[in-house]
């Protein structure tokens, strides 16, 4: 193919328009304008491949896209994936579909996206079904005859030859297509994030802990709740309802259920004055119990489900309705956002439940295109009606799509398999996505302790007790286990917070996959013994495609650069965790590691492996029992780790509005050097005038470890 087929639409980014694309896709319904400030602050770049190497072929259904592939090439991302990372060899079908058990492709969010370990990504923007074949394929004058094995005999025969290529089918009308350069992965996400209007800031509140109730909970049951959060010194942020608050759910009414919360308004505002913010769980289909079934009932699709109506929110009108409703009855009152369940349908499950592909809908949408971005729809209506109000919301959803990096909303999953749920921790990372691995039960005071340690190193730290009412004091002879972990995330809020301002701003995840921060090439040195090592040659053909399994490194993320995590779950004691290069210190245990290898560590119940890198800076702040209310301000410690100077970014604003679109924010770097006698000296600059959240500085120089507390 050309190079002038393809547009340069904005720095390191180009388009090519393949077809008559829908007039609705995620990127045209997120209405987002990309940040070329940023992007033009990138290294010029080419993709790592010729031009002309792409192919364009017509199909049955369409078009087939090819991109080159070499042989030991990593793929990664297409959306919400639990059940592997490296995709390379495997086939992508990328429908939204609820509790993903089969490694096709087919998730909560499942994003047409993937980007290579040598520094480029491809991205498909449709609101239809895409397949992307990873290397799956093999066409007839790309077989290499001598690589055709007797599978009787060969030991060395494999299941999926090495292809060549990436195939991904177009749908019928047409698509949008973009190829985002590097020259690093963490480049190529960041462009991908930053081209869709950039990361999500959210509020500070959202980042500390949230816990919901069990669904049929009321008013007097929810208070008690949260004040039992108070009395037994674990802080807490959210109160989430679920189902039950409804006066009708299943389909569901948007409306308070009288008897159990009379005077909903009241009781919003008593958990706002202890410190709580409130999260209404609900999902699309509307009930005819409801005073807005009739004015969407010719606004809404062909089919029912559960017998409640599933309106067209591509119309204006529809989601006026919805809007105003939802302003009226919740906003108003003080409700601080949503968690969007069920947008997602399913097939994967038990049961079988949503609107079919061929549902017709007024705007003249299909059920395919509803289904595949309904739950962009809905995250969108809600941003928008917070920010029409200068608030800021953060909430949860079960279904996304491109383009959602801006969007303040987490995944979650019905499934609760703790090893599949830190993996979505690192593949989250790699399409613009956030996900929680939140914690519901579990077997027994182990497996409470490592999920609990898991989902406080997370982009949601949440108890979700809406089933069998569990609370962080389920487990008596673990409480202080899970009250120091839960108060040490209070404590790193600055630099989570800091983080999420990079998102914004540069397109970095926050938290995100270990390609992030070491290259194909130091892993494969790392596993074979690190940098003192012989040099070896990198293969990774025969992990990807023989039998035998590399190690992906899914178990373990980076928060940030500053901070490796690497959970245990149930059963496990010990672990090998792979280090980038540099000197890295365990975060509470003060143990000294040489990075570019890999280590083997043990692990105690009382910890989760954390390991900070040394010559890092970390923001922190009071273990208080809630998030302080904008113009509260708290005293800030910085905290330098090693023995070498070193420097560390904090961001500070109000941390409740969008003032900072204003210029109402900034950035502030602390700087520790050290003199000629040794001694250390921290130095914070940034804007003229006061911190907006903090009233007194304390620096810690040539920690080796937090100091413990809460246990």
């Amino acid at each position: 193919m050309n190079m002038q087929a393809w547009e340069e639409a904005a720095p390191g980014v180009w388009r090519f328009t393949i077809g008559d694309p829908q007039a609705i896709t995620p990127l045209t319904w997120m209405g987002v304008s990309p940040r070329t400030d940023a992007l033009s602050q990138k290294p010029a770049v080419q993709p790592p491949f010729a031009w002309e190497s792409i192919q364009l072929e017509e199909a049955r259904s369409g078009h087939i896209l090819s991109f080159p592939l070499n042989q030991t090439e990593k793929l990664y991302g297409t959306g919400l994936q639990l059940l592997r990372m490296n995709l390379r060899g495997r086939t992508r079908y990328l429908r939204v579909n609820s509790d993903p058990k089969q490694d096709t492709g087919e998730t909560h969010a499942p994003v047409p996206f993937y980007v290579s370990d040598l520094g480029y990504g491809v991205w498909v923007d449709t609101s239809r079904i895409v397949t992307i074949h990873c290397g799956s394929t093999l066409k007839q004058e790309d077989t290499d005859r001598s690589e055709i094995r007797n599978r009787n005999t060969d030991k060395g025969w494999k299941a999926t030859p090495i292809a060549s290529r990436v195939e991904i089918q177009i749908p019928a009308e047409g698509a949008d297509v973009y190829v985002f350069g590097g020259p690093t992965l963490s480049d190529v996400v960041s462009r991908y994030n930053l081209y869709c209007g950039g990361g999500v800031l959210p509020p500070k509140w959202g980042l500390g802990f949230w816990h919901r109730v069990p669904t049929l909970f009321n008013e007097k049951e929810v208070l008690e709740e949260a004040r039992q959060f108070r009395e037994h010194d674990i802080p807490c942020d959210v109160i989430g309802l679920e189902p039950g608050w409804h006066s009708h759910s299943y389909p569901v009414t948007y409306e308070w259920e009288k008897s159990r919360f009379p005077e909903p308004e009241r009781f919003v505002q008593q958990l706002e004055h202890n410190g709580f913010h409130v999260n209404l769980w609900e999902h699309p289909f509307v009930s005819p119990e409801t005073e807005l079934y009739s004015k969407l009932q010719p606004l809404s699709g062909s089919h029912t489900v559960w017998g409640g109506l599933a309106p067209d929110y591509s119309l204006p009108e529809a989601q006026q309705l919805y809007k105003t409703q939802h302003d009226e009855q919740h906003v108003q009152i003080g409700v601080s956002g949503y968690k969007l369940d069920e947008c997602d349908g399913s097939e994967l499950t038990n049961n079988s439940w949503m609107f079919p592909g061929h549902a017709k809908f007024p705007s003249g949408m299909d059920g395919e295109q509803m289904r595949q971005i309904y739950g962009l729809m809905f995250q969108k209506m809600t941003y928008d009606l917070y920010h029409s109000r200068n608030q800021r919301t953060y909430g949860l959803v079960r279904a996304s799509n491109g383009a959602a990096s801006s969007m303040p909303y987490v995944l979650y999953s019905d499934l609760y398999d703790h090893k599949q749920f830190i993996r979505a921790v690192c593949n989250s990372s790699f399409s613009g996505l956030l996900w929680t691995p939140e914690v519901r039960r579990a077997r027994n005071a182990e497996d409470w302790v490592r999920r609990m340690q898991t989902v406080c190193f997370s982009s949601l730290a949440m108890l979700n007790a809406w089933g069998d009412g569990t609370k962080p004091w389920s487990y008596p002879e673990v409480e202080g286990i899970i009250r120091h972990y839960i108060k040490l995330r209070m404590k790193l809020l600055p630099y989570l917070y800091s983080n999420f301002a990079l998102y914004r701003e540069q397109g970095i995840p926050p938290f995100r996959a270990m390609p992030f921060a070491i290259s194909a090439a130091e892993i494969a040195q790392a596993e074979a013994g690190g940098p003192d090592a012989e040099p070896s040659i990198l293969n990774t053909t025969d992990g990807a495609y023989g039998k035998k399994k590399a190690r992906e490194w899914d178990d373990q993320f980076m928060v940030g650069d500053a901070l490796l995590v690497a959970p245990l779950v149930e059963g496990e004691w010990e672990r090998d965790v792979l280090l980038p290069s540099g000197i890295w210190y365990g975060l509470e245990t003060g143990e000294r590691y040489t990075g570019g290898r890999v280590i083997r560590i043990h692990a105690s119940l009382e910890q989760i492996p954390v390991f900070v890198k040394s010559g890092s800076v970390i923001p922190m702040m009071p273990d208080l029992p809630h998030v302080p209310h904008a113009g509260t301000r708290v005293a800030l410690e910085l905290v330098h780790f090693g023995s070498e100077p070193g420097e560390g970014l904090l961001y500070d604003d109000d941390g409740e509005t969008f003032n900072y679109e204003k210029g109402e924010c900034g950035w502030w770097k602390a700087t520790v050097t050290q003199n000629a006698n040794g001694e250390f000296n921290g130095k914070l600059t940034g804007p003229d005038g006061e911190l907006p959240s903090y009233d007194s500085i304390n620096w810690r120089f040539a920690q080796t470890r937090l100091e413990a507390s809460g246990k």
